[in-house]
């Protein structure tokens, strides 16, 4: 008995043992997420959850699995820098309403199929700003991803962000209800309530440094600077990132000089306030796909005349290229439909940034300003998130829509 027990030991230590084989993939070109031309003829090997080899010619293991991917552009990963997994398009259903009345559990429901839409569209990792309303339910979206639950995208969570008292909604009939969406914040707490979001398990952490006081309202800067500076000083003692959702010029101007690692929106910023944010090496994630699709949910059809909603994006935007900003691609993406996600990207180029400097910063330009060193690029000891395309869209960033294979961590969860 104790030998056959044994022999059973040995034979399941032995299947447990058994990894997966290498793969090598074969595509017309590679872009490495840094080099802003493709490389024709290189392949990359996998082996595990890691790159081990890319460049031309490559010698693969005698058990390789092969995988060629004719007319496609192998790529990194595209990072999704500004979502809300936990949201869904406002034409649906209104922001209030999601917050307000839709039940936690459906919102759940939905986010996991909202994080499969992202990772099937080729964003194989999400940094999601904020849940609107579902409390820590990103940490466990995030964990039960990670754990392979459910397939989606690796998740940077902010759960539920900072804002300043009396500076947020959607508020309940009694104003001495607290907001919802967001948890309040002011002063001296703000360094206790930044820790207590951390430990709960946030991975960034939002501050809403502008917004309207009343329905109504144009937004005003909301925290002072002298409050958040040691909030955002405590996030990064404790290893986090942090984001401000920012629209005035003032909002971000205190942002900016209190420490903050990026801006959100920044559509009311100016030549002054870019030129800043690039002194102080600041990320900023425009969110042009947000303000075209509120546009177009107001009846704009998409031609002139642009509303003027439009036109200060596209201004602001253009500062903020002709100032040598830092770009980070994310749409937030949630406001219109998640697996959207290149929405963002193809404006991008539309508004002025050639598509290869689009493909960089939605690749190893986000790993870069969310401080994500293994993934990011295609470079032996990264992680092997891939994603196929085809045709060039280092060409043409259109392409960036027809994915023709998806690879997390090694594994494929889109086969070509």
């Amino acid at each position: 008995m104790r030998v056959l027990l044994a022999l059973i030991l040995l034979c399941l230590g032995a299947t447990q043992a058994v990894a997966d084989p290498p793969i090598l993939l074969r595509p017309a070109r590679v872009f490495d997420g840094v080099d802003p031309a493709p490389h024709a003829g290189w392949q990359v090997l996998v082996e595990g959850d890691h790159i081990v080899a890319a460049g031309p010619d490559l010698r693969a293991p005698a058990d390789a699995r092969v995988i060629d991917l004719p007319g496609m552009t192998l790529m990194p990963g595209m990072i999704e820098g500004h979502g809300h997994i936990f949201l869904h398009p406002y034409n649906e259903t209104s922001w209030d309403d999601q917050v307000l009345r839709e039940p936690l559990a459906m919102r759940v429901a939905r986010a996991t199929v909202s994080a499969r839409d992202t990772l099937m569209a080729g964003f194989t990792t999400e940094r999601d700003l904020g849940t609107e309303g579902a409390g820590y339910a990103d940490v466990g979206l995030r964990d039960a991803i990670d754990r392979g639950i459910v397939p989606g995208p690796r998740m940077i969570v902010a759960t539920r962000a900072i804002v300043a008292t009396g500076a947020y909604g959607p508020k309940l009939a009694d104003p001495e209800l607290a907001a919802l969406g967001a948890e309040e914040s002011d002063g001296d707490h703000l360094v206790a309530t930044v820790r207590h979001q951390i430990g709960a398990g946030a991975d960034v952490v939002k501050f809403y440094t502008d917004y309207r006081w009343r329905p109504g309202e144009p937004s005003r800067p909301t925290f002072l600077a002298e409050e958040l500076r040691p909030a955002i000083e405590a996030a990064h003692s404790a290893g986090r990132t942090t984001a401000a959702h920012a629209g005035t010029a003032e909002g971000m101007r205190r942002a900016i000089l209190a420490g903050i690692d990026t801006i959100e929106h920044g559509d009311g910023g100016t030549p002054e306030v870019f030129r800043l944010m690039r002194e102080h090496d600041v990320g900023y994630c425009p969110t042009l796909a947000a303000t075209d699709a509120i546009a177009r949910y107001r009846g704009w059809n998409g031609e002139a005349p642009e509303p003027e909603s439009i036109r200060a994006k596209r201004a602001s935007f253009a500062a903020a290229l002709a100032a040598g900003v830092r770009m980070c691609v994310g749409g937030d993406v949630g406001v219109f439909p998640h697996g959207e996600n290149a929405r963002e990207m193809e404006l991008m180029a539309a508004w002025g940034m050639r598509p290869a400097a689009v493909l960089v910063a939605a690749t190893s330009g986000n790993a870069a300003i969310f401080h994500l060193a293994d993934r990011g690029a295609i470079r032996p000891g990264l992680l092997a998130d891939l994603v196929a395309v085809a045709g060039d869209p280092t060409a043409d960033i259109h392409a960036v829509r027809q994915v023709r294979m998806v690879m997390k961590g090694g594994v494929l969860y889109r086969e070509p």
